[in-house]
């Protein structure tokens, strides 16, 4: 993917399995949200091939490429303020169903399985921004998806909300969806996923298990740095 003279994706290649959770990595204008874009169909790419479930979907539009079972969360959270919770997931939900019982039905599993049904009538411009990033993953669970790509849904959140993010990405894979994360808290991804997937200026640098990368020396000058392998001594014993 180009923009004007800027190859923001350059040769960029990688598989994610079916039941996965994959994590995307790397340092700030790596290109991990420009192949989020390209892969969910808001940009198409210059050059290259995008596959899911063995079906071409480049340059598909994004709702029919959500339709078909892979969708996405923002870095930016958009909720409609001006709408309750309920009916944000509500959106998501006709998108399989045009009966408004059946539609009801699904937003308020999805509002119980993350734990905003006590907030269902709130408007959703009036949520924590904790609660704006559940309210994101509760819109795309709604959708019915077989696979979610999380684009820095911890970010700004605290310690224990951190862990509740965590578990809630566990408890989604349980259930049978795939998970493609982009995420800048080492503690928080590297223990939930299977593998890693690293960027930096574009190009795959590395890819393995968590343990493999956190001790992969391109990838400590590239991104994690000196400090971050001390502290990943501790995380490595955890993985």
């Amino acid at each position: 993917m180009k923009f004007g003279s800027l190859v923001a994706n350059d040769n960029v290649s990688f598989v994610v399995k079916e039941g996965e959770i994959v994590s995307l990595i790397g340092p700030n204008g790596a290109g991990k949200t420009t192949l989020f874009n390209c892969i969910s169909g808001f940009y198409k790419p210059f050059s290259g091939q995008v596959f899911f479930d063995g079906k071409d979907i480049t340059g598909k539009p994004s709702h029919e490429i959500t339709m078909m079972g892979l969708t996405r969360t923002f870095q930016i959270v958009k909720p409609l303020k001006d709408m309750t919770v309920r009916d944000n997931v509500l959106t998501g939900a006709f998108l399989r169903s045009s009966n408004k019982k059946e539609a009801q039905k699904i937003a308020e599993e999805v509002l119980h399985l993350t734990h905003l049904w006590d907030k269902r009538d709130m408007f959703a411009g009036n949520l924590t921004i904790a609660d704006k990033k559940r309210l994101e993953i509760a819109r795309v669970l709604a959708t019915k998806p077989r696979m979610i790509m999380l684009d820095e849904a911890m970010a700004g959140l605290n310690q224990s909300e951190i862990k509740e993010a965590m578990d809630l990405c566990v408890k989604l894979n349980r259930s049978g969806i795939t998970l493609l994360i982009v995420e800048h808290i080492m503690e928080a991804i590297m223990p939930i996923s299977n593998r890693v997937v690293v960027l930096s200026a574009g190009k795959k640098i590395a890819e393995g298990k968590p343990v493999e990368i956190i001790n992969n020396e391109e990838v400590i000058k590239a991104y994690l740095g000196e400090r971050y392998y001390a502290k990943s001594k501790k995380l490595d014993r955890r993985l």
